[in-house]
């Protein structure tokens, strides 16, 4: 991480992804590769026990195994050396046994990730929660939907936030799957045939990947990038789903809209009146910089042969990367939505603003049967040039609507839709989640 990151990453997120981290799930490896090799009787218990107790992170310095890892490509290597040392001569023999250094990476890999995500669904949840929480107090409150940042119709709401809410939904169960289903251990040796380990070697990889409760793959998975790809996919589009909550709210909360406003923080160093929203610039972006460390990970599925020249290690500070912004992300909207000043009222005048034109569908809509569709639509296009909509409505011998059926279509609060029923199956939906 680097001296930004405090700001866009939550410390625990930056601990979960940091150097030690990754020291830490290479040792567990390691650890459970000797276990695993006492399971199946390639060691004696003592000599597992032996290397399990060398297996920790304090016992070792980070930073001097990676300016040692430069010499070799990978920071396994140095550490598998200074392991052995650890141990002492009974057991060094058997520590690393079996294993290649991009094994030991691999499945670190896979135990960093998943301690990431743990605090990843975490955040989801509370963004989730937070989506539902506005979708059902502003069920009904007024506002208006914007195309290509223009006014459209009349929405609610309520109805925007349960889209934020289902987006939620649907990126934390990608994840959700990814975290359950897709995480595993990797033990293949020098080119994935584990010869090494004879007769007992796929005992051994079961019982390795039950130590470390990660899943068992079928076969080594050190030249198929797939996981990865689909983690890191998952965490793009986590992260893009929290900017999209991110970039509403700096749209919603610009000075001359005003609808919503952060609840705390958002000064500046010069401009005292500043009211900035920034947690949600936070969200996006940490999700612009999830994206671009997805993009490694998802342009290295094509590693050649059995090992990669370069694509395997440059998934390295990607994957931390992606793991910690798309935290980040999802935090920080978290944060926005938890704290969100909404204004109704300034909602309803905005809806005013165009004097009737948010609702110039419904009117189209309500002459179709006097005039049929495309002549309504024509109709209802030439008043909405002139300088009054409703003047111009009620002037023109075609429309046959009185002052009182004009008022009432113009009103936007009559043009909602489903808008209520839809949040209520948003809602439904975040109940049974």
């Amino acid at each position: 991480m680097t001296p930004f990151s405090a700001i866009f990453v939550p410390d625990e997120l930056q601990d979960a992804v940091s150097d030690r981290a990754w020291l830490q799930g290479m040792l567990d490896a390691e650890r459970a590769l000797a276990n695993a090799g006492a399971a199946t009787g390639l060691v004696t218990a003592d000599t597992a026990a032996r290397i399990g107790a060398a297996c920790r992170a304090e016992l070792y310095d980070p930073r001097e195994l990676a300016q040692e890892g430069r010499a070799v490509g990978n920071p396994a290597e140095p550490l598998v050396r200074a392991l052995r040392e650890a141990v002492g001569d009974t057991a060094t023999d058997w520590v690393h046994y079996g294993a290649t250094s991009q094994d030991i990476v691999d499945t670190a890999a896979m135990l960093v990730s998943r301690r990431a995500l743990v605090l990843v669904l975490a955040e989801l949840d509370r963004l989730a929660d937070a989506c539902a929480d506005l979708a059902r107090t502003h069920r009904s409150t007024p506002i208006a939907a914007r195309t290509l940042l223009q006014q459209a119709v009349p929405t609610t709401f309520g109805l925007k936030a349960a889209g934020w809410l289902i987006a939620m939904l649907e990126a934390r169960r990608r994840l959700a799957v990814v975290r359950h289903e897709r995480l595993a251990a990797q033990l293949g040796g020098a080119a994935g045939t584990l010869a090494p380990l004879g007769d007992r070697a796929l005992d051994v990889v079961r019982h390795y990947a039950e130590e470390l409760e990660l899943v068992e793959p079928v076969v080594p998975w050190h030249a198929n990038r797939v996981r990865v790809a689909e983690l890191a996919a998952a965490l793009d589009v986590a992260a893009g789903a929290a900017a999209k909550v991110g970039r509403d709210i700096v749209l919603l909360a610009q000075s001359e809209v005003g609808e919503v406003a952060e609840g705390e923080g958002g000064g500046s160093s010069t401009m005292p009146q500043k009211r900035n929203p920034v947690r949600a610039t936070l969200a996006v972006a940490c999700a612009r910089l999830a994206h671009a460390h997805a993009g490694v990970l998802l342009a290295e599925l094509d590693h050649e042969h059995e090992r990669a020249v370069g694509g395997w290690h440059a998934e390295w500070e990607a994957l931390s990367g992606a793991l910690a912004f798309t935290g980040g992300a999802v935090t920080a909207a978290a944060d926005a939505v938890s704290g969100l000043v909404v204004d109704s009222g300034r909602m309803r005048v905005n809806l005013e603003a165009s004097a009737g034109l948010v609702v110039a569908e419904r009117i189209s809509f309500a002459l179709s049967d006097r005039l049929g569709r495309t002549r309504a639509h024509e109709v209802v296009a030439e008043a909405a040039r002139a300088s009054s909509f409703r003047e111009a409505l009620l002037a023109d011998e075609r429309v046959d609507l009185s002052d009182a059926e004009v008022d009432e279509l113009l009103d936007p609060a009559g043009y909602l839709g489903s808008a209520e029923a839809l949040v209520d199956r948003a809602l439904a939906e975040w109940a049974a989640r």
